[in-house]
């Protein structure tokens, strides 16, 4: 037990009486946020599925690189099967049937 130049310990605090613990509430964990594969491939399986833009927002990345990741790892290294039609708003991805089941 050392004891400092103000004649407390260096476990007590000026507000604490000797040999007592400061009582901190507890802290709230909270979920682990999801990462930026997860965050595509959620945005994928919705019905309407995603664009490019869509996904480079959600996950900060640019599109060239959102691309890789389409081709490179879903299509490539997991195997999930990915739709792609043109419509109004630009080329849409999402996960077809066969990749969810």
């Amino acid at each position: 037990m050392t004891i400092k130049k103000s004649g407390l310990t260096s476990r007590q605090t000026k507000n604490s009486a000797p040999g007592t613990r400061s009582k901190q509430p507890a802290k709230k964990l909270s979920p682990a946020p999801m990462s930026k594969s997860e965050t595509i491939q959620a945005f994928l399986a919705r019905p309407q599925g995603a664009t490019i833009s869509e996904l480079s927002g959600a996950t900060g990345w640019q599109a060239h690189s959102v691309r890789g990741y389409l081709s490179g790892t879903l299509k490539k290294k997991l195997g999930l099967t990915l739709d792609s039609s043109k419509g109004q708003g630009g080329r849409r991805y999402r996960l077809t049937e066969a990749a969810n089941s």
